[in-house]
């Protein structure tokens, strides 16, 4: 053709072009047909390469990955899964806390085989890592969680010095632990529970406030020599009171402050307690004047001016003593003695007034176990001796008056029946003292009636006693003091009461009205003493009083008092 020469003589061109296209042509129907096969032969599996928390599933179809999963979470969840928490390693079984699969979450998550070709080509070659999707019970995990923070926490141990046996024993400061953050931890366990593999959790460092230098210190310079030997306080002509080491513990502490600072602490009163009665021979007793009764008379008894050891200014150097590291003479120290002067002299004594009987007052008729209560109560109170202004009480000046105190059982009156009970008859000398005193004109503090009226005693002017409950109190209300004295025999008890007169006094019984009439009781059982009963009634006293010297009235005081009736008591 013109235009276009020839080809030379013998060329392949043509040839080799052709088979390119051809070898082209090949490859790519080769390629599309093994697509072909491959996305038939694959179809309904998972992509390769695929790996579900390090399983490979890669290829798998859906049901069979489920089944590979659903058999790896029912190893795992029967299988303690391991927590560690700082130092303190626990274990945690993933059913108990609620961790679980979604596993048709993660499934969908897999996907299905890619379409794309090169996608499909570069799967023969690598791999893709998937991670579960869990399913959580969150209620259970948060009680597990709480579980693990409670067993991880490991409190701070402050330091501490303790005097044991005579020796220190130091704690040294030692921090805590704890679990740091549990919603994190929470988090941790379902995304890592799935692995098997052991899950640590951050834990957070609890200091002390104590610092171990400072405590170190404290034991060597303060604990260690308190505890080295004996600390010594001499006394009066070469009397010696120990404090031994074992006994250091009692006057010795240490207390952490709260600027973490350990501070010894010593107890001045209780080495009191361990010195005193050592060097208590080298004191000298005070004795405080008194009056008492001599040949029918009353006589001053001087006082006693004493010496004794102040022990705040004696023991002002403890510190010092126990921390001294010399034994002697550094652990020693005289004792400081100070006058003890008696704070009712002679002159005070002297000054009461205590000259004559005032008053004087008897009853009688009883038994013979209540003579005994009676006469035992009797001298108790015989020489009391009552100061200006000062108040009585028969209860607490015999204090308990029981069988070991010299009381026996005797008649008493109970919810108007005879009865018996150990101290009967005291209140016969309660009645006694009461109106020795009421006619001594001292001034009544509190005093208790019968409730049922007991015909020996002047109606509304009378006392009860019991221990505890109720008392028989009056008051020397003058500028002198009173003595009581008490006289019992076989038959009668008297009471006087030695002062100075300065007062008369007199009593007036209003009458009696508003009777009440007793009931019947009927008792059954076999110590049952009959009763005709009495009936009830009130009544009034008036106590006037006069001075001893102008008879001019000084005072004129009235008490109403009720009885009940006394039950007629009929026995079967």
């Amino acid at each position: 053709m013109p235009g276009h020469p020839a080809p030379p003589a013998g060329s392949d061109a043509p040839r080799w072009g052709r088979r390119l296209v051809w070898a082209v042509a090949g490859a790519l129907v080769l390629a599309g047909g093994a697509y072909v096969v491959d996305l038939a032969l694959s179809s309904g599996q998972s992509p390769r390469g695929v790996r579900v928390a390090g399983i490979e599933v890669g290829g798998m179809t859906r049901g069979e990955v489920a089944q590979v999963i659903g058999a790896h979470v029912d190893q795992i969840q029967g299988k303690p899964l391991i927590v560690q928490v700082g130092d303190i390693t626990q274990e945690v079984m993933p059913s108990r806390a609620g961790l679980t699969v979604d596993l048709d979450s993660t499934l969908d998550l897999i996907g299905t085989q890619p379409l794309n070709p090169l996608t499909r080509l570069t799967s023969l070659f690598g791999s893709r890592d998937i991670e579960i999707i869990p399913l959580v019970n969150t209620q259970a995990l948060a009680s597990v969680v709480g579980e693990v923070e409670a067993a991880a926490r490991v409190e701070p141990v402050e330091g501490a010095i303790e005097l044991a046996d005579g020796l220190p024993v130091e704690t040294v400061p030692t921090i805590g632990q704890a679990l740091a953050d549990p919603a994190a931890a929470q988090d941790a366990l379902a995304a890592q529970w799935f692995s098997g593999e052991p899950i640590v959790l951050a834990a957070e460092t609890l200091p002390t406030r104590s610092r171990p230098a400072q405590v170190r210190a404290m034991f060597e310079d303060v604990a260690v020599p308190a505890t080295s030997a004996d600390v010594v306080v001499t006394g009066h002509e070469g009397a010696r009171a120990v404090l031994a080491p074992p006994q250091v513990a009692e006057v010795l502490r240490f207390e952490l402050g709260e600027d973490g600072v350990l501070n010894p602490v010593f107890d001045a009163e209780a080495a009191t307690r361990i010195l005193a009665p050592q060097l208590e021979p080298t004191e000298t007793k005070t004795v405080e004047a008194t009056v008492r009764l001599a040949g029918g008379r009353p006589e001053v008894v001087p006082s006693t001016d004493g010496e004794r050891i102040n022990w705040e200014h004696t023991l002002a150097e403890l510190p010092a003593l126990l921390g001294a590291q010399a034994v002697n003479p550094a652990r020693e120290t005289p004792a400081v003695y100070e006058p003890a002067p008696a704070a009712f002299t002679t002159a005070d004594a002297e000054a009461m007034g205590i000259k004559e009987v005032i008053s004087e007052y008897t009853t009688g008729g009883f038994s013979y176990a209540s003579g005994v209560n009676i006469r035992q109560v009797a001298k108790q109170v015989n020489g009391a001796v009552v100061r200006p202004g000062d108040t009585f009480s028969l209860n607490g000046y015999t204090g308990p008056r029981g069988t070991a105190q010299g009381y026996v059982e005797s008649g008493i009156i109970n919810n108007g029946r005879a009865d018996n009970a150990v101290g009967g008859g005291i209140s016969q000398f309660a009645t006694t003292l009461y109106n020795a005193a009421y006619f001594a004109g001292l001034e009544d503090a509190g005093h208790t009636e019968h409730s049922y009226y007991i015909s020996r005693y002047p109606a509304g002017r009378e006392a009860t006693v019991f221990e505890g409950a109720i008392d028989l109190q009056f008051r020397a209300n003058s500028d002198t003091g009173v003595l009581i004295e008490a006289i019992g025999t076989g038959s009668d008890i008297t009471v006087r009461v030695w002062g100075t007169k300065t007062v008369d006094v007199t009593s007036k019984n209003g009458g009696r009205w508003a009777p009440t009439q007793p009931n019947t009781v009927t008792v059954t059982e076999p110590d049952c003493s009959p009763s005709g009963g009495a009936p009830g009634f009130t009544t009034s006293d008036t106590r006037i009083i006069k001075d001893a010297n102008s008879g001019k009235q000084l005072s004129s005081s009235t008490r109403n008092v009720r009885y009940d009736p006394s039950p007629i008591v009929v026995c079967k």
